[in-house]
């Protein structure tokens, strides 16, 4: 027990050492999840597997600094909310994410991450909420579920649909039931910004008795959807 507590002193005196190639880090209104609507910090990684047809932020497909995990928990002290979104870009492609996590939820920040899907949160820290993406078949991304992440199925898990079509939402429905995600975790469906309209969405969900929760991107109807930091 002694060694075990020994290590993690460690881990904490020397990380400064972590490095995480950030796109970007700025304040503003939680745009998702059932957060939506709070002043968050978000932390927007550089890099991403995959190449949805909705991306929304290419621009963080490579562009980048590398940045200490220390460096990064000063950015977000700068701004006085308990809320901060880790998001990218996909972070878990980053080794050193979870000491940033971890740290995060050390000082008391309510803390979720947004994820693709295709990478497991098996060591994300179980006080963080995970907004997990189900990629659909219009995603340009099919297939790309990691399906281990399915054992995430509770109170402290977000699991999100970005409907295309019709296709998309009667195979959301298929899975979401099939897998029980309503049993435990939040699901959310989000029309993708442009494709599909917000009130056929919500329609459909009516219609269909849908045990999911309809999500817009709140951030876009505030500012133009073409707005870089917010």
């Amino acid at each position: 027990m002694t060694f075990c507590s020994i290590s993690y002193i460690n881990v904490w005196l020397d990380s400064d050492n972590f490095m995480i190639k950030i796109n970007e880090i700025f304040f503003s209104i939680q745009g998702e999840s059932t957060y939506a609507g709070n002043p968050t910090v978000f932390i927007r990684t550089s890099g991403c597997p995959l190449r949805c047809t909705y991306c929304d932020t290419t621009y963080a497909y490579y562009d980048g600094t590398k940045m200490t995990v220390d460096n990064i928990l000063k950015e977000v002290e700068k701004y006085k909310t308990r809320y901060v979104c880790v998001t990218g870009g996909e972070p878990l492609i980053h080794k050193d994410i979870h000491i940033l996590l971890d740290r995060l939820v050390e000082k008391g920040y309510l803390v979720s991450l947004e994820t693709s899907g295709n990478m497991s949160c098996e060591q994300v820290n179980p006080r963080v909420k995970k907004v997990i993406d189900v990629k659909t078949p219009d995603s340009g991304a099919a297939n790309s579920f990691l399906l281990e992440n399915l054992k995430f199925n509770d109170v402290n898990t977000e699991f999100k649909f970005v409907l295309n079509s019709e296709k998309d939402f009667d195979w959301a429905e298929e899975f979401s039931q099939k897998n029980g995600l309503n049993l435990k975790a939040t699901v959310l469906y989000s029309p993708a910004f442009g494709k599909i309209d917000e009130k056929w969405l919500a329609k459909k969900m009516l219609s269909n008795n849908s045990y999911a929760r309809l999500q817009l991107q709140l951030h876009k109807y505030i500012w133009s959807p073409q707005t870089r930091g917010v």
